[in-house]
């Protein structure tokens, strides 16, 4: 008994006729037909009748199918299941990096990361891309991207998609040293009203953090007055130091706002938050080598302490 045997029987039972099988697995009939009586020989029973005008099974052939179909079943798991391994030698993995994503290397090390993959899985090309959350996040929903680090612009993701949080932390407002929000000088926060009619610079639009800003300035009653945009949040606190707006920036870590020359405040009446996280199409990468990409940058891609860490939904 072999496989193909088993696939022959198979189609004759499906077809209920030989010459229709035949045709459907390309082969001429008389073999087609050889074979399922040598299976029949084999077995010790007849599994079809064929004294009618067409093929049926015999009660053997009943009992008979569902184990043969489960065996090609089988036969082809093992097959998707190589294919897959081959994937991984030779595969291909798009991945998106939100806009100045390199200025939170403190976070987190997208470069060791893909290093490491490279030297495990050289065969595998790596297609890396920046841009702005929202175009990344059209990208992944067309299957242009397989997996992005984006900016979150509002609390759940949209349809499809499915997000790891990998950064949570307030949103800022940072000033020069001189700057007459800084009244009175042990003052930590501001409120978000009080920037209303003040310069502001920040991220572009598209950017999850842009999107937090307008949100937020849209439900208080006003639209923001951006003076300067640009895609690193460090550059952002450095033309604030030169007096040319407030930056709105995450937290800098301890020690960074002296280091620029700013003082930052928490906003506050709403608080705003900044989140950055690894997304993907909730059904998952569409290659072997995307899936264990992902797997490795889901374990990965965690900031010190494991802050905040989120996950919504589950991956497939």
């Amino acid at each position: 008994m072999d496989i193909r045997q088993l696939r022959y029987f198979v189609t004759v039972a499906e077809e209920a006729n030989f010459t229709r099988a035949a045709a459907r697995l390309h082969l001429a009939q008389p073999g087609v037909s050889a074979q399922v009586r040598q299976l029949e020989k084999e077995l010790g029973h007849p599994l079809l009748d064929r004294s009618g005008r067409s093929v049926t099974l015999t009660e053997v052939g009943e009992a008979v199918l569902p184990y043969a179909r489960a065996a090609l079943a089988a036969v082809e798991a093992v097959r998707q299941t190589a294919d897959e391994f081959t994937g991984l030698l030779r595969g291909h993995v798009a991945l998106g990096l939100v806009s100045g994503a390199a200025a939170a290397a403190h976070e987190f090390d997208v470069a060791a990361i893909l290093a490491g993959f490279h030297e495990d899985h050289p065969q595998i090309e790596i297609a890396l891309t920046e841009d702005t959350s929202e175009r990344m996040l059209t990208a992944l929903n067309r299957g242009e991207l397989d997996i992005a680090v984006i900016g979150l612009a509002h609390e759940e993701p949209p349809p499809g998609i499915s997000i790891q949080v990998l950064v949570d932390e307030p949103l800022v407002a940072a000033v020069a040293p001189d700057d007459p929000a800084l009244t009175p000088p042990d003052r930590t926060s501001i409120p978000l009203a009080e920037l209303r009619d003040r310069p502001l610079i920040s991220l572009p639009r598209g950017t999850g953090l842009r999107g937090v800003l307008d949100r937020a300035c849209a439900q208080a009653g006003f639209q923001p007055r951006i003076a300067f945009e640009a895609a690193a949040p460090l550059f952002l606190a450095q033309l604030a130091a030169r007096g040319l707006g407030v930056a709105v920036i995450p937290a800098l870590p301890a020690g960074a706002a002296s280091a620029f020359g700013v003082r930052t405040l928490e906003i506050t009446e709403p608080r705003l938050r900044g989140r950055v996280a690894l997304a993907w199409r909730t059904d998952g990468p569409s290659s072997p080598a995307a899936t264990v990409f992902l797997d490795l940058l889901r374990t990965n891609l965690i900031a010190p302490g494991e802050r905040c860490l989120r996950v919504q939904p589950d991956a497939p």
